[in-house]
């Protein structure tokens, strides 16, 4: 049932994007009276699973759920109808068009994944705010894995600055490091400001490090297993450790390394335990399972820490939501140029369906719903608007120079120029979902 329900949202949210995305291309092809042959949610060679015909426009489903299109009339498309443009030029088709009115027509889908996640930001600001850990009341610090140990963090360290600027949202702190490629960290540790430098080879180790920093939390007792070394010993949900085998500790992480090394052995733990409103001490001797593990789960950093709440009435989410969505297409085109950018490796990260289908949870939340949706419109548009034969924004570079220089490439350039990008996007296709395979399956 849990795979279903993430099926389900990837392909609601992801034919909601198709739709919109065409549904650009098309809207400015009628506003400028150029004929749209047809409009498809998914692609159909051969067959469709459900066509219609209107107003000259066949509108249908194919059955490869790979994405969609609109098939105009007189312009070079990945339906490659060289038939087509032999003909005599028709006032109603594209390439009849001035190069304004084509260029248009070519960035709508773009303009309308961008409006859509404006619209989607603008809502969810509207109706839940943004609630986050803000940086300054992560009091206990944060733990850092064995990668940010080798630069130099050393679990507690409080993060006070990347490259000079203050961090507000906890979570983002990794994202920051790797997509603005920082070079450096400012840390609070026990009172004393530290500069840790990233080395410029290190981001590519960083991407495959989500783990890098999370929060420290005191080991306080969420839930114990049923029968498990814990619960036998007497643990209780609310417990609060505060020493191991008579030596002060306090923090989780503390506590899991040193379950680790005592692992088969019997323990004394200290235990702060409330009772009906009375806080004492107490030891209890608790045997280390052979894995380095007693059976308990911590409660959610959440529970211990402020957060921050920011509420928006309808007039103040019009302006957040479009920041925010600035923000988005910002980040998302410095992950690009990551990809780019051989040194970090970050091509190998690069995803498919699978992938995409996985950032969805497997419980239906719409707010989740929502936020991956906008994200995922922001992707779909900066995707779309790279220049490369194929996608809208090679067309679009196309238009460019036809716009700047007054001469118009041939009908076999543009043929050759769609195929090479065919070419391209079935390969980065393969390879992206390639990743998918090994990923999940193999590794």
């Amino acid at each position: 049932m849990d795979i279903l329900i993430k099926i389900l949202q990837f392909i609601l949210s992801f034919s909601l994007l198709v739709i919109i995305h065409e549904f650009g291309h098309f809207l400015f092809a009628r506003l400028f009276k150029t004929r749209v042959e047809k409009f498809y949610l998914f692609f159909n060679p051969w067959f469709s699973l459900f066509k219609f015909k209107k107003g000259g426009t066949e509108y249908g489903i194919g059955w490869i759920p790979f994405g969609g299109y609109v098939k105009i009339a007189g312009m070079i498309d990945e339906s490659m109808d060289t038939d087509q443009m032999k003909q005599p030029v028709q006032p109603y088709e594209f390439r009849a068009k001035p190069a304004w009115q084509r260029l248009l027509i070519m960035v709508g889908g773009v303009l309308m994944n961008i409006l859509l996640a404006v619209f989607i930001y603008i809502g969810m600001s509207y109706t839940w705010g943004k609630t986050y850990l803000d940086n300054k009341d992560v009091k206990y610090g944060y733990v850092y894995n064995d990668l940010a140990r080798e630069m130099g963090f050393r679990n507690g360290d409080k993060i006070v600055d990347i490259d000079g600027e203050a961090v507000e949202d906890a979570g983002a702190i990794w994202q920051t490091i790797v997509i603005d490629q920082a070079k450096t960290v400012t840390v609070d540790r026990d009172g004393q400001r530290v500069r840790i430098d990233i080395p410029e080879e290190a981001i590519a180790q960083l991407l495959k490090s989500p783990d890098f920093a999370t929060v420290r939390i005191p080991f306080v007792v969420g839930e114990t297993v049923a029968g498990g070394p814990a619960a036998q010993a007497g643990l209780l949900a609310g417990d609060t450790l505060v020493s191991f085998n008579g030596e002060s500790m306090r923090y989780f992480d503390q506590y899991r390394q040193a379950f680790e090394t005592y692992a088969s052995d019997t323990v004394t733990l200290g235990v702060m335990r409330d009772s009906a409103g009375i806080t004492r001490l107490i030891t209890l001797p608790v045997k280390v399972s052979e894995k380095g593990t007693i059976g308990v789960y911590p409660v959610s950093p959440a529970s211990l820490l402020a957060l921050s709440t920011h509420r928006y009435n309808f007039w103040q989410a019009i302006p957040a939501g479009i920041q925010r969505t600035g923000s988005e297409i910002s980040s998302y085109a410095k992950q690009i140029k990551l990809m780019f950018t051989p040194k970090t490796e970050a091509y190998k990260s690069l995803g498919g369906v699978i992938a995409i289908g996985n950032i969805f949870p497997n419980y239906w939340s719409w707010e989740q719903f929502w936020r991956i949706t906008a994200f995922l419109s922001v992707v779909l548009a900066v995707m779309n608007i790279l220049p490369i034969p194929a996608l809208d924004g090679g067309h679009v570079l196309f238009l460019l120079v036809e716009v700047i220089t007054g001469r118009r490439p041939s009908d076999k350039f543009l043929e050759r120029a769609q195929l090479f990008g065919i070419i391209i996007l079935f390969a980065l296709l393969i390879y992206a979902n390639g990743n998918d395979i090994y990923r999940f399956f193999i590794k």
